[in-house]
């Protein structure tokens, strides 16, 4: 299978001496293209700051990271903006919904920042996948959070981005909800043939994804 992301001898250092925090050790990962991969660890692991890294929210002490054929280090921050919006989808664990838009608006939102025209027949399928066609014209604070967290994944997928990256997507639904969420990650992987990349603590959750990547100590110990 062909690798939609490589990521090689990442490292993320923080302050010197003494007070040195090695947030990334030297990680190398490969995601292959249409596979739904969980990342887990504990708390202060490294998996946000990983995710991070590979959606250029941040950049590494050390090492690269490749998106298709684009190398993120050779972007200045204008370039890296519009690559983020045009080839990454992020799911958050607090939705990062706008209140004053509808939920329509909230999933064409990315891409109308870029000047484009969204594709509304994809999107009313996902609409339709997602089960939120009777919600379009909600408000987000109208919504339970299951609901707002179909809306985040729904604007994630609209832009036909490379690759997803949820950070903590069901940190805060019940159970019952994210066991929904999570299988209606998996189904548009499927459906779309959709690469998605997310970090869990929950080994639960992460049984559900096609691969599972443990990280300690901001080193990779299994995958």
């Amino acid at each position: 299978m062909e690798a939609i992301l490589k990521a090689a001898g990442l490292k993320k250092y923080y302050g010197k001496g003494e007070a040195l925090v090695k947030a990334l050790d030297g990680i190398d990962l490969e995601i292959e293209r249409g596979k739904f991969t969980a990342i887990i660890g504990t708390s202060g692991s490294g998996k946000s700051t990983l995710l991070n890294m590979l959606g250029g929210l941040d950049t590494p002490s050390e090492g690269s990271i490749q998106i298709g054929n684009t190398e993120l280090a050779k972007l200045n921050s204008e370039q890296a903006t519009i690559f983020r919006r045009n080839h990454i989808g992020f799911i958050f664990q607090n939705y990062n919904l706008v209140p004053v838009l509808s939920v329509w608006e909230n999933i064409v939102f990315p891409i109308s920042l870029d000047g484009r025209k969204p594709d509304k027949k994809f999107i009313m399928e996902i609409v339709r996948l997602l089960g939120l066609e009777k919600k379009l014209d909600s408000l987000p604070n109208n919504l339970s959070g299951g609901q707002q967290q179909r809306v985040a994944i729904a604007r994630a997928l609209a832009s036909k981005p490379a690759i997803i990256l949820a950070d903590e997507p069901t940190g805060n639904l019940d159970s019952k909800t994210s066991d929904d969420v999570i299988g209606l990650l998996k189904m548009t992987s499927k459906e779309f043939n959709q690469t998605i990349v997310m970090i869990t603590h929950n080994p639960e959750i992460a049984q559900m994804a096609d691969r599972i990547v443990r990280i300690e100590d901001g080193r990779i110990v299994s995958q």
